[in-house]
Order: structure tokens, then C-alpha cells, then sequence
């Protein structure tokens, strides 16, 4: 009789036990799916960052902007050996100073971008710690 009795119940806790597993492990497939799905992405940004910065060196071979950028970032530097002009490149950057952040800014990103520096954002956190 007990049988009878036990055996239903049985079933009904062994199917809810067998459906919790089941639930369980689609839960856990429908992570394993997400984190694939994020790293295939994650591989494909990679790849099109590779391929967007080969494009831009292919793009830029005969470009004259990357040496006018180096020989504008540098020139201070003899310039400030020499008396006379040394005084002329500290008001020049004393001016500089006082132009909108906005255009020091831009001014900042497209010599970075111009010299393809990486994380130009993390290097513009740096400008602000004086």
C-alpha cells in the first residue's frame, strides 16, 4: 500500500528534480553561449582595429601631414637653445595656454592621431594631473 502511495509522489519529486537539472543546464549553456558570442566579437574588433590601422599606414605612405606634425612639435625644442629666441617660444606657449580648452583638445588628438597613439583618451586624463 505504501508503495502505491510512495511511488506517484517518487515521480512527481523525481521529474521536478529532473526539471531543476534541466533548467540548470540551459542556464548554464545560455552563459558558456554568451561568453562565446562576446569573445568572437571581442576577436572581430581586434581584427578590424588591426586592419583599420593597416589601412591608415597604407593610406598615409605619401602623406606629408606626420613630418609637418613632427617638425611643429619640435621646433620649440632648438629654439630654446638660443638667447634671442628663447624668451619669444615661453610667451608663445604662454598664448597657447590661453586658447579654448576645445581647440587644445583637438589640437592634442590630431597630433596623437596623426602619430597613431593608442588610448589617447588615457593620455588625456594625464593633461589634467598638474
Amino acid at each position: 500500500m505504501w508503495t502505491n502511495f510512495i511511488s506517484p509522489i517518487a515521480g512527481i519529486v523525481g521529474n521536478y528534480v529532473q526539471g531543476k537539472a534541466e533548467e540548470s543546464k540551459a542556464k548554464s549553456r545560455a552563459k558558456v553561449a554568451k561568453a562565446e558570442a562576446e569573445a568572437e566579437v571581442s576577436k572581430k574588433v581586434a581584427a578590424g582595429d588591426v586592419d583599420w590601422e593597416n589601412t591608415m599606414a597604407d593610406a598615409t605612405k605619401d602623406s606629408w601631414k606626420d613630418e609637418l606634425s613632427l617638425v611643429v612639435l619640435l621646433l620649440p625644442l632648438p629654439l630654446v637653445m638660443f638667447e634671442g629666441t628663447r624668451e619669444a617660444v615661453k610667451e608663445g606657449f604662454a598664448v597657447l595656454e590661453t586658447l579654448p580648452d576645445w581647440y587644445q583638445w583637438l589640437l592634442f588628438l590630431a597630433i596623437s592621431s596623426s602619430f597613431g597613439i593608442k588610448g589617447a583618451d588615457k593620455l588625456m586624463g594625464l593633461r589634467g594631473k598638474k
